[in-house]
């Protein structure tokens, strides 16, 4: 059940400034499981660790609100479609008055190998048309963080567009499973001691965790 966003719970100036982690993907159940929808997946991974509820309709996404520690968290999956992601990012940081830099983006990478992660404090979209899209409503701006989720290359000659809208076959949906718990950990360690000390941790294991899996490539 879909309930409307109240904003009393940011009325107290003692609250932390809060994080807002936007999740990128699809909205509809034919795209559930779907490579392109990855950063839904880490949503509902980090908020199923916490216990928080993604069902509020605010700003053209699902959303929920709850506390890593002390710190808020504001989480969105925007139901606009991946490629007009960015009308609802823009609306939220808007509406929460945030800086940039209490923004993080979580999307699919198919330059990255499936399972393997990347925290990064700005970058371009990379021809990701949904981060694209992010960045156009941030107005051109790009300093805001991105949590990069490895899918993997499409096979061959397959079209891209065909390759995203797959689901994962059992060892690949393994792997992104077990990133999601790697990316919820790293997230709150983020929340509770900042971005710079996080990304800089996590981006080595995740290189080492790259180079063990290219070694097991035929």
């Amino acid at each position: 059940m879909l309930r409307r966003v109240s904003t009393r719970w940011f009325c107290t100036g003692t609250v932390p400034q809060p994080w807002l982690f936007v999740g990128l993907g699809n909205p509809g159940d034919k795209f559930i499981g779907t490579r392109h929808n990855v950063g839904f997946d880490m949503i509902d991974a980090f908020a199923e660790s916490l216990g928080i509820s993604v069902n509020t309709l605010h700003c053209k996404a699902l959303f929920g609100r709850g506390l890593v520690g002390e710190v808020p968290v504001l989480l969105a999956k925007p139901q606009t479609y991946m490629n007009l992601s960015g009308e609802s990012s823009g609306s939220l940081g808007a509406y929460y008055k945030l800086p940039l830099s209490r923004v993080v983006v979580f999307h699919d990478d198919m330059n990255l190998p499936c399972g393997v992660l990347r925290l990064h404090d700005k970058g371009g979209h990379g021809s990701h048309n949904g981060l694209k899209n992010v960045i156009y409503h941030f107005r051109g701006n790009r300093e805001f963080a991105r949590l990069r989720i490895g899918i993997g290359r499409h096979p061959g000659q397959m079209d891209p567009k065909a390759f995203l809208l797959q689901k994962f076959n059992a060892t690949a949906r393994d792997r992104i499973d077990s990133a999601l718990q790697e990316g919820t950990e790293v997230l709150k360690h983020l929340v509770l001691k900042g971005l710079t000390e996080s990304a800089k941790c996590f981006n080595t294991q995740q290189k080492y965790k790259h180079i063990r899996l290219q070694a097991m490539e035929p």
